[in-house]
């Protein structure tokens, strides 16, 4: 009765807030487009919301598809050239649809989509394997210290991509030339985990999400994290800043859909997931996965989207990514 109720609730106040809603507004389809492959953190981010849409009966239908190549370029060609044969899909992206934009890794921008909806953060997380010889950061310091080529760290993106701007800032912020951070590059996170646990790499640089449940059963550890401070659902991972090392950043994520979409579509799409966030279920996938709620409609998105250029182009330009 009482869950009934609340989820009555959560339509009242939407339907209040938005002056086109209608309980007609849920949604039958829903495609999401997944631009690295399965076990990443864009992988988890659409099927985590995914099914939680589902199983609040929020969506009738999902389905997933895995299109990896090109940083993420692929999968945005896609969308735009098939953009006639795409009205439901979205497209779930991040931080590095932003940093690719700015390098040049691909042509197009997210001024080339339409932004939908910012979803969650996840901060970023400097994992080892359970038997390595790092216990803490300050091992990792001291090792980088002595001779930096020793230590290989892998990511799930390419080079000057958010997992390498983590990593390379943290170093940066202990006093060292970010440039001499031997960073290696997977095609998307699973991958890059893999290096991690098959020995390849002494580090992994990545999303805490992604690995958050490894860490919680044993497979591998999670060094320090880049939150402000430590968080209740994983309240044994210690912060960068305990180390007195500055480097707090939360990478976005969000969707996208394709160019001259809809305003409708678009709107019927946020109130899928203004719903979705009201859900016990929603509580729970997120807590697992340490993801932080990070919603930002349509139009604020695109706001927060020409901000992100700014601080991260400033950022990169200041680690030596962008001339």
């Amino acid at each position: 009765m009482f869950k009934t109720l609340k989820r009555f609730s959560s339509v009242i106040l939407i339907a209040v807030s938005s002056p086109n809603f209608s309980i007609a507004a849920d949604v039958d389809k829903l495609h999401f487009l997944i631009p690295g492959w399965a076990g990443g953190g864009w992988d988890m981010t659409a099927r985590g919301i995914g099914d939680v849409l589902v199983k609040e009966e929020i969506v009738n239908q999902v389905s997933f598809q895995n299109l990896s190549g090109g940083g993420g370029g692929k999968a945005i060609s896609h969308l735009i050239e098939t953009a006639e044969h795409q009205p439901n899909t979205l497209m779930v992206s991040s931080t590095p649809i932003v940093v690719r934009s700015l390098t040049g890794i691909f042509p197009q921008s997210f001024r080339d989509l339409t932004p939908v909806a910012a979803t969650i953060a996840d901060y970023g997380a400097i994992v080892t394997s359970i038997d390595s010889k790092y216990t803490t950061w300050v091992d990792v310091v001291k090792d980088f210290n002595d001779d930096p080529r020793k230590v290989k760290i892998a990511g799930g993106s390419a080079r000057g991509s958010m997992d390498h701007l983590v990593i390379a800032l943290a170093f940066k912020n202990e006093g060292f030339d970010p440039k001499k951070v031997r960073y290696i590059s997977y095609d998307a996170g699973a991958k890059a985990t893999a290096a991690l646990l098959s020995g390849e790499t002494a580090l992994l640089s990545t999303g805490l999400g992604e690995v958050l449940e490894m860490s919680k059963s044993g497979q591998l550890k999670i060094l320090a994290i880049t939150a402000q401070k430590r968080l209740d659902i994983a309240p044994n991972i210690p912060t960068l800043t305990e180390y007195h090392n500055n480097t707090v950043f939360a990478n976005w994520r969000g969707f996208f859909a394709a160019p001259g979409t809809s305003q409708e579509q678009i709107d019927n799409w946020n109130h899928a997931l203004q719903k979705m966030y009201q859900t016990d279920e929603w509580q729970i996938v997120k807590n697992r996965n340490g993801w932080i709620d990070n919603y930002k409609a349509d139009k604020d998105f695109y706001t927060f989207l020409e901000g992100q250029e700014k601080l991260v182009g400033g950022l990169m330009s200041e680690l030596g990514f962008l001339k």
